[in-house]
C-alpha cells in the first residue's frame, strides 16, 4: 500500500523549530515536556500550571505589607523553591532539544528565562538597587503567568487566531485613528482653548478617551454642538468595540474547526496532525495511533 502524497508542509511546531531527539532519554524527556497528548505530558503541564499560579500568588501576597511582615520567611523560601523548579525546567528544555539556541531565542524560551532571572539578579547584584528599585525585580516575576501559554492549548489557538486576523485588525485600527483624528480636530475648532481643547493632540486624546470610555471629565465640551458630537462619539465607541471582537472570534472559530494533536511523525518529526489522520501531512509516512487518555 503506497502512502498518499504529502501536502504542503506547515511547520509551526516545537519539533520542526527546536529539533526533537530521535531516541533515548532525551527523547523521553522531550515527549513529557513538549507533547501534551501523553499521560505524562498532561501531568507535567498540570503541575507547571499550578506551580505558576501558586508562584504568582506568592509574589502578589508578598507585596502586601501585613502578609510580608508575618510570612516573609515563608514567601522567601517559596520563591526560591519555585525559582529552582523553573530553572530545572528551563535547563531540561534546553537539554532535550537538538537546537537549544533556537529554543532559547524563542518567545517561550525568553519567557522561561525571565521567570527565573529576577531572583538571581537580586542575589548576585545587590548593588542593583542603587540603580533601580528592587521591587522592579519582584514585579518581573509576575510575568511567569505568561508561561501558562505553553501548557494550555487554547492560548495557542487564540494566538493563531490573532495572527490570522492581524491584517484586518490593522486596517480597523487605521480606521479608528482616522475617526479620532477627525473628531479631535472638530472639537478643537468648535470648543477651542476656552473649554480645554488647547491643541489638536489634546482633542485627539479627548476623542480616544471618549470612544473607549465615557470620558475622564478633565476635558468636557461646553457648547451644544460640542456635546452633540461627544454623544455621537460615545455611540461610535460602543459600535467599534464589536468589530475586533467579531474578527478575532471568527478566526478563533476557524481554528477550532480542525483540531490537532501533538502526535509526532517518526520519519520527519513533524507535529500537529489531525486526530483522524493516518499519514503524515509532510512526508506521507504512517503516523502512530492517537494515545488513549
Amino acid at each position: 500500500m503506497t502512502s498518499p502524497p504529502p501536502s504542503s508542509p506547515i511547520r509551526n511546531d516545537a519539533d520542526s523549530r527546536f529539533g526533537a531527539p530521535e531516541e533515548g532519554l532525551r527523547r523521553r524527556v522531550y515527549v513529557v515536556i513538549f507533547e501534551a497528548d501523553t499521560v505524562a505530558g498532561r501531568r507535567f503541564d498540570l503541575l507547571l500550571i499550578w506551580a505558576i499560579i501558586v508562584s504568582v500568588s506568592v509574589v502578589v501576597l508578598d507585596s502586601v505589607g501585613p502578609f510580608r511582615a508575618r510570612y516573609g520567611d515563608v514567601f522567601s523560601a517559596a520563591e526560591w523553591f519555585f525559582t529552582l523548579l523553573f530553572s530545572a525546567e528551563y535547563l531540561a528544555r534546553l537539554w532535550c532539544v537538538r537546537r537549544p539556541l533556537v529554543y532559547a531565542r524563542s518567545v517561550f524560551g525568553l519567557i522561561d528565562l525571565i521567570a527565573v532571572l529576577p531572583t538571581y539578579l537580586a542575589l548576585f547584584f545587590p548593588g542593583l538597587s542603587a540603580l533601580i528599585d528592587v521591587r522592579v525585580l519582584r514585579l518581573l516575576r509576575i510575568f511567569r503567568v505568561l508561561k501558562m501559554g505553553a501548557y494550555v492549548a487554547e492560548f495557542q489557538s487564540l494566538g493563531d487566531a490573532l495572527r490570522s486576523s492581524r491584517r484586518k485588525i490593522l486596517v480597523f485600527l487605521m480606521f479608528v485613528m482616522l475617526v479620532v483624528l477627525l473628531m479631535g480636530t472638530l472639537m478643537y475648532v468648535i470648543e477651542g482653548p476656552a473649554s480645554g481643547f488647547t491643541s489638536i493632540p489634546v482633542g485627539v486624546y479627548w476623542a480616544i478617551v471618549t470612544m473607549t470610555t465615557v470620558g475622564f471629565g478633565d476635558i468636557t465640551p461646553q457648547t451644544d454642538l460640542g456635546r452633540f458630537i461627544a454623544s455621537w462619539q460615545m455611540l461610535i465607541g460602543w459600535g467599534i468595540l464589536a468589530v475586533p471582537t467579531g474578527i478575532v472570534s471568527a478566526e478563533f472559530a476557524a481554528q477550532r474547526i480542525r483540531p490537532t494533536t501533538t502526535r509526532t511523525c517518526a520519519e520527519c518529526l513533524s507535529i500537529g496532525h489531525e486526530p483522524r489522520a493516518k499519514f503524515c501531512r509532510d512526508c506521507g509516512a504512517r503516523l502512530p495511533p492517537v494515545r488513549a487518555s
